[in-house]
This record gives structure tokens, C-alpha cells and sequence, in this order.
């Protein structure tokens, strides 16, 4: 996955795609929230926990995060980028399920969310929440 294309001034975070990804992506965010001057950034950690984590197990290679402030609403856009071809779909509800939510609560609690293929291979799958 080529880097080489973000542009500096938005905040990145490469990751490991490996059990530590989910909570130092947790506290990228909650660090961008605070110089924001968000009061909470419960739903921003938690969207970005779940994409982190979905990139780790059914993505590719590292995990690339970066969030950033749509300059239309000011609203907080969270990206995560893999190499993986999948991409995430919100899955039926299946109560005796002991995963496969993430997708679902993503759906739920995002303003909006999406994915887009990677020219280099791969996707970003991101997410709009409020501050």
C-alpha cells in the first residue's frame, strides 16, 4: 500500500494489524478529539475500534488510520485503510452469534459511512460521526 499519497497535514496512524491495533488506534482519536475540543469522543472511539479491528482480521498488510474534520460541517471523518480485497457488509442478526456485529454497529451509530477501492489494491472504509 503505497503512503505516498496522504497528504501531511492529516493526522495518520499506521498500525500493526495485530491485538494492540483497536486501543492505540482508540487513543489516536481520542487525542485529535481533545485538540478539537470535543467533550466526547465515546462514538468516534468506538467506530474507529470496530473498523480497526475488522482491517485486522479480514484485511491485508497494515492498518492506516487517519481522521480529519469535513470542512463542510466541521463533522469528524475517520478512514481506515488495508490491503484487503473484501469489504464489509452489515450481516443479518443472529443473536447466538459470539461476533459479527462490528459491521452492524458501525451502520448504526456512524452519520454516514462507505468504502472506496485503493488504486495500489485494497480499501478505506470510513465513517462520519459528530464531535
Amino acid at each position: 500500500m503505497s503512503l505516498n499519497a496522504m497528504t501531511p497535514e492529516v493526522p495518520t496512524l499506521v498500525l500493526e494489524p495485530d491485538d494492540r491495533a483497536p486501543g492505540l488506534a482508540r487513543r489516536f482519536l481520542a487525542e485529535w478529539f481533545r485538540e478539537w475540543g470535543s467533550r466526547d469522543d465515546y462514538i468516534g472511539r468506538v467506530l474507529v475500534s470496530e473498523l480497526v479491528t475488522n482491517s485486522c482480521v479480514h484485511g491485508d498488510g497494515p492498518v492506516v488510520v487517519r481522521v480529519f474534520r469535513d470542512e463542510r460541517d466541521g463533522g469528524a471523518v475517520i478512514e481506515v485503510w488495508d490491503g484487503g480485497d473484501g469489504r464489509p457488509v452489515v450481516c443479518a442478526e443472529d443473536l447466538q452469534a459470539t461476533s459479527g456485529r462490528g459491521v452492524f454497529m458501525v451502520s448504526e451509530l456512524a452519520l454516514s459511512w462507505g468504502t472506496r477501492p485503493l488504486v495500489e489494491g485494497g480499501k478505506v472504509t470510513w465513517v462520519k460521526c459528530g464531535l
